[in-house]
């Protein structure tokens, strides 16, 4: 087994786990660290055919590089842009959920007075 077939098995692996936490879990955190598994695995999947590409003969490819780093800082900031997103639900209602439940028990709360 080549280290390139190793990194595409490991990235399928990160995939498939990532796709699965996203499905499963309801909580709005874990679907966020689920889309940054997904995306760590997509992430070493491009890495991994880039460099087999350059193990082929080919010289090695800057562009593949490029879009790597450049999809890690955007998958970051759009990592801390949700989680901050989160909290400020928090702040608002003390709740993580955007439930039905919520809003009804709100709207209770105001025309109760």
């Amino acid at each position: 087994m080549t280290a390139g077939t190793l990194f595409g098995l490991c990235a399928a692996a990160l995939i498939g786990l990532g796709l699965f936490g996203l499905i499963v879990n309801p909580h709005p955190l874990r679907k966020i660290l689920s889309f940054n598994v997904f995306g760590s695995g997509v992430f070493l999947l491009f890495g991994a055919i880039a460099h087999r590409g350059a193990a082929a003969g080919m010289g090695g490819d800057p562009v593949p590089q490029a879009l790597l780093i450049t999809g890690i800082v955007v998958a970051f900031s759009a990592t801390a842009l949700a989680v901050a997103l989160l909290l400020r639900l928090f702040d608002q209602t003390g709740s993580v959920t955007l439930s039905s439940d919520v809003a009804a028990k709100a709207g209770n709360d105001t025309g109760a007075h």
